[in-house]
């Protein structure tokens, strides 16, 4: 009697490349689970295509799973107790989603607008708008693990998984350095599956999905232009920072020398504000 076994792939980005096997199943996909460490946002746009076919709501999307990343120096303090691993907690699992939340933001004030990114990134807001893409963030601990799992209506491979070190980012599905394999064996995918539903319902996971949309329909990439002289009131508030921040902080004696117009006391204010600031 033969026994047919499923003998895993190896995807390095060299030899055999993990983009074109993942889209290749994603075609054949009604929706995905994808647990990654990092999400680059430009780098959405290698699977939208294959997302743009789902039909969205729970049954049709891509649920995207981030997990929560520290600095290399504090796994090594916590490896060897110089730091002690503290537990999460609502407080500081709300502050770690602000933080992540700014780093998304800085991402879209990273590098030169092209039409090519703003199309990718109008293509994830309305993936997001349509149901397509859910987005949360797993914060209970680090989370490093890698998981690309695609469901397909197919009786004989009903879930595809690819498992290994490459992020949703243009580097790991398509530079060097990266190692993954495939897992078609369906008791494998099955565990797999019952691993990331564990992580996306958890309690400390916290749902993103809006957070990004606000943040790409604000950004440049946004639908709808902004009016020049909207973004003429932004910079020069801006500007003004130093201004408002001496008038805010500064009060003026009560009987000054002298009488001043509105505009003399702002201007003494700023004048007091420079002097405080630079030590006199």
């Amino acid at each position: 009697m033969l026994i047919k076994v499923n003998v895993p792939t190896i995807y390095d980005n060299i030899k055999q490349p993990l983009l074109p096997a993942l889209t290749e199943s994603l075609a054949l996909a009604h929706r995905a689970d994808f647990s990654v460490g990092y999400f680059n946002l430009r780098g959405y746009r290698h699977l939208a295509g294959c997302i743009e076919n789902f039909a969205g709501g729970d049954d049709g999307c891509c649920r995207l799973l981030i997990g929560m990343q520290r600095a290399p120096e504090e796994d090594v303090q916590a490896l060897f107790g110089v730091r002690e691993e503290e537990p999460m907690d609502q407080g500081r699992a709300l502050e770690a989603k602000r933080s992540i939340v700014e780093a998304f933001r800085q991402q879209l004030v990273v590098g030169l607008p092209t039409r090519e990114d703003e199309r990718a990134l109008r293509t994830l807001a309305r993936h997001i708008r349509e149901g397509k893409l859910r987005v949360r963030l797993f914060l209970k601990h680090p989370l490093h693990a890698k998981l690309y799992l695609v469901h397909r209506h197919d009786f004989h491979l009903k879930k595809v998984a690819y498992l290994g070190s490459s992020n949703l980012t243009f580097s790991g599905l398509r530079g060097q350095g990266e190692l993954n394999i495939d897992a078609l064996d369906q008791d494998a995918t099955d565990k797999l599956a019952r691993w990331f539903e564990d992580r996306w319902n958890e309690r400390f996971t916290f749902e993103l999905t809006e957070d990004l949309l606000h943040l790409l329909e604000q950004s440049w990439a946004g639908e709808h232009l902004v009016p020049p002289y909207h973004i003429y009131l932004k910079m020069a508030y801006h500007l003004a920072q130093e201004a408002r921040l001496g008038v805010e902080e500064f009060v003026l004696p009560e009987h000054f020398p002298t009488p001043l117009f509105d505009y003399q006391a702002a201007a003494v204010k700023i004048a007091a504000h420079h002097l405080a600031k630079r030590g006199g």
